[in-house]
């Protein structure tokens, strides 16, 4: 399938599979994230411009102070598509990381930093 080929919502409910805490709204998939204040917040929509940009596929980002709203849809293809899930969970994963304990020198923040 190309990357630009609407996808079936039944294909969309596979993907989301795979990226539970997104959702299908408004023929867009949507992930709202939950940040422990404006600096992170920020540091979270930098992060999802810089992922975004590297993709040239680019989400709408709705920011307040401790939330980042994401959506995607291929505007070209009228609706979403597998670029759209490939960032999701590109996106997903890079909101997300943290060393992982017992594996890497790195401490990770004690701070909350960005959840679900």
């Amino acid at each position: 399938m190309k990357p630009s080929t609407k996808l079936s919502p039944t294909e969309i409910a596979e993907h989301l599979k795979r990226l539970p805490a997104w959702r299908l709204e408004n023929g867009a998939i949507v992930r709202d994230y939950q940040t422990d204040g404006w600096p992170t917040t920020l540091m979270l929509v930098n992060a999802i411009g810089f992922v975004a940009e590297a993709a040239d596929h680019h989400p709408d980002l709705a920011v307040s102070w401790g939330k980042v709203q994401v959506k995607l849809w291929t505007h070209s293809a009228g609706g979403v598509t597998a670029s759209d899930m490939e960032l999701a969970a590109l996106i997903e994963q890079t909101a997300l990381w943290r060393p992982q304990a017992g594996a890497s020198a790195l401490r990770g923040t004690p701070k909350k930093f960005v959840g679900s």
